[in-house]
């Protein structure tokens, strides 16, 4: 009798936790996480601080955010929050994901959360096909990319075919060769598709590490594959790494795990939106002990300067003498 009584004390005890649980977080961590002094938790991710009298302001993408506390305010889409809110806008992340930041949680301490009130699967790659065959003709054919490239990284598990679908998945793994992210693109001729398989850790998109001292930054994963087309000599011994955005978080990874990375090239997209993002990815690098500088297509982006044939005029000549003036006049 007593043994009953014990185990009917236990599960109530189980389930008033349980019930305080939303996320898989208590309410103190959820409060904690709440009133997280924003400009130390962008001071930890690597963002440059604007101080003006008692104000703090961060650029983001070229527009002014204020900061007080765990408070912000976006002056040019006139939104604001709090400390989770401003996690999920501006790092695209999900409500548990924006506590987990906030508190300096692992993406595995996470899932052990979230499996205690079971709410999400952990990180899983597509299902593979058995061969590659239309990954391979889709990325030499149409996008033009050497084949030896695309051997190479097939070879390293970093691309494959899903079997699904027959979509190019693009993996990004940890230095243990764990895979972390995974980033999809169609292959059918006319498809437009693209897609980030959910629980991707940003810090570990697709991307190939060098022995040298030198970094390549891109946005995708096609224009860092064409841009290596282009310059075969010795690029094994470069890294390479796209962000399968317009995000620096797998910069700061790739110099995390590479101490010796002094050279970073940032190359992305020859319009406003990738400009602007290249410029303030220099301003958060400046002070510290790099070598950087921006490498822009001719055209709007890597893989249309590796398709388009020799002799035709870029665009891109007289596109960006236009909007140089607004990228810097933020």
């Amino acid at each position: 009798l007593q043994c009953h009584f014990l185990w009917l004390f236990l599960m109530e005890e189980k389930m008033n936790n349980n019930a305080n649980l939303k996320h898989g977080f208590t309410n103190d961590e959820r409060n904690l996480a709440h009133n997280t002094n924003l400009i130390e938790f962008l001071v930890k991710q690597g963002e440059n601080i604007r101080r003006s009298g008692s104000n703090n302001y961060w650029m983001h993408d070229g527009e002014t955010i204020s900061i007080r506390g765990n408070l912000w305010f976006n002056h040019y889409s006139q939104k604001g929050g709090e400390a989770i809110d401003f996690v999920r806008e501006f790092y695209g992340v999900s409500y548990p994901e924006a506590v987990a930041m906030l508190l300096g949680m692992s993406s595995a301490e996470l899932i052990g959360r979230e499996h205690v009130v079971g709410l999400v699967e952990p990180f899983t790659l597509p299902e593979s096909d058995d061969n590659t065959r239309r990954v391979y003709t889709y990325l030499t054919k149409p996008r033009g990319i050497d084949k030896n490239v695309v051997s190479e990284f097939i070879k390293h598990n970093l691309i494959y075919e899903d079997k699904a679908h027959h979509n190019v998945v693009f993996v990004g793994v940890d230095l243990n060769g764990h895979p972390r992210h995974a980033h999809m693109r169609g292959t059918g001729s006319e498809s437009t598709f693209k897609m980030t398989i959910p629980r991707s850790d940003p810090a570990y998109s697709f991307h190939w590490y060098g022995n040298d001292n030198e970094l390549y930054l891109f946005e995708a994963p096609i224009d860092m594959l064409s841009y290596i087309s282009m310059n075969l000599c010795d690029w094994q011994n470069h890294t390479y790494a796209a962000s399968c955005s317009v995000t620096d978080r797998v910069l700061f990874q790739c110099i995390s795990d590479n101490p010796r990375i002094n050279t970073i090239h940032i190359c992305f997209d020859n319009d406003i939106a990738g400009q602007k993002v290249a410029k303030r990815i220099i301003e958060k690098l400046s002070g510290r002990d790099f070598i950087v500088d921006i490498v822009r297509p001719q055209f709007k982006d890597w893989n249309e300067d590796l398709t388009t044939p020799i002799g035709m005029m870029p665009m891109g000549k007289g596109m960006f003498i236009n909007y140089e003036e607004e990228i810097h006049g933020d």
